[in-house]
């Protein structure tokens, strides 16, 4: 089978990144031909030379667009434009493949897609990362009711024109069958972790971090991901400093974003706070399993109940709870397998005391570390998740 997959925003795991498609990839290149059109916009982001920049096997097709978390608004959509000008140019000029498959976002890289399946006459899958046009519109950057109402409708026709969609949490695919699409045309398939790397880490590895950083007999609280405007980054920036004199916890950031500067001046005034640069994926794992407790934390909007992020499976992963603040599915993951807490979303007094309350708790806390391994091993396993994806797809071209 010829997989031709269009993703925007290729990744390896020397990016501070979650690699989910070259972990699929990989395996896919295993048993079947595969053309990754993808932009280079992301190489400026490795950290590491370890990996090849595309899994071995996958005929890389690369389009010389930039993109940048910190892009503003024009500058995305001049990226996002650019990126489905020349991704339709290298889709077409592929050997006919027996599958398309767009991994979205953004929004035009479905369409992008669908218009080479129509052209070329062959079946494309659709995977959703994150609702869109709902995350922009709702994040206040689609001000227009009118694009508004466009988006909408370009979103539909593309759900209605894909012959399989592949969502990335349950919630999306409530949304997803809320439009008319029916149940049976929907994968949920779970963002997922690579349980190879979280089980690599070694003891070792974890005391030389705490020595390094001065970590000794410190709680560690993590928050691993973008510092961008939908991560609620304005409430942990209050409940650090409200936590300032507990000197026994320690929190420690990685990454980088729309918030850094703010977090910089954070850390020249409280005691107990430690940044650090964003991290090639196999280091970040080693922050995942010297934490106690990590973060995970979004804005109070609707679309994003329904997101699945990364730094939640590799964290439970590494058997760390964690704090949630999205009222959707992670809150009743986390409830219903008892590998975490929720508390409400933009209350830093909340957020604050929840922290102390999980931590004050050493028995129940390693409890909840054990459930969350334990379910990632279960649910979470990419290596397992691609033979989910390998299906509909070789489903699709029957």
């Amino acid at each position: 089978m010829h997989i031709a997959v269009v993703n925007q925003h290729h990744h390896n795991p020397d990016c501070p990144a979650t690699c989910r498609h070259y972990t699929f990839l990989a395996q896919l290149a295993l048993r079947h031909r595969v053309s990754l059109v993808a932009s280079d916009g992301w190489r400026r982001t490795r950290i590491t030379d370890t990996y090849s920049w595309a899994p071995t096997g996958v005929e890389l097709h690369e389009c010389p667009v930039p993109y940048a978390n910190s892009m503003g608004v024009v500058q995305r959509l001049k990226s996002f434009i650019g990126f489905a000008m020349a991704a339709f140019r290298k889709a077409m000029q592929l050997q006919t493949p027996d599958v398309l498959w767009a991994v979205s976002t953004p929004l035009s890289t479905a369409w992008v897609v669908a218009q080479v399946a129509r052209l070329r006459g062959v079946p494309w899958v659709f995977e959703v990362q994150d609702l869109w046009p709902s995350f922009p519109i709702q994040m206040g950057a689609v001000k227009n009711s009118l694009l508004q109402k466009r988006l909408y409708r370009m979103e539909k026709r593309l759900y209605r024109s894909a012959s399989h969609i592949i969502t990335l949490s349950p919630d999306m695919t409530e949304y997803v069958v809320s439009l008319g699409i029916s149940p049976d045309k929907i994968t949920t398939n779970y963002n997922g972790t690579d349980l190879a790397l979280a089980a690599a880490v070694q003891p070792e590895e974890m005391a030389e971090l705490r020595h390094t950083y001065k970590l000794q007999h410190k709680k560690v609280v993590l928050y691993a991901g973008t510092y961008g405007r939908a991560n609620d980054i304005p409430t942990l920036l209050q409940t650090i400093e409200a936590m300032a004199a507990n000197l026994s916890i320690t929190f420690v950031l990685a990454g980088s974003g729309y918030y850094e500067s703010q977090l910089q001046a954070l850390a020249q005034r409280v005691p107990n706070l430690l940044l650090l640069p964003p991290q090639p994926r196999p280091e970040i794992f080693k922050w995942f399993k010297l934490a106690d407790l990590s973060l995970i934390t979004f804005n109070d909007l609707p679309v994003l109940q329904t997101n699945s992020p990364a730094k939640f499976y590799d964290s439970l992963a590494c058997g760390t709870p964690v704090i949630v603040t999205n009222p959707g599915w992670t809150k009743r993951f986390v409830e219903q397998h008892g590998c975490g807490w929720y508390v409400p979303a933009e209350q830093s007094q909340a957020l604050a005391q929840g922290i102390v309350q999980a931590l004050a708790q050493p028995q129940e806390l390693e409890a909840a570390g054990a459930r969350g391994a334990a379910i990632s091993r279960q649910l979470f396993d990419r290596q397992q998740l691609v033979k989910e994806v390998e299906a509909v797809l070789e489903q699709v071209v029957r």
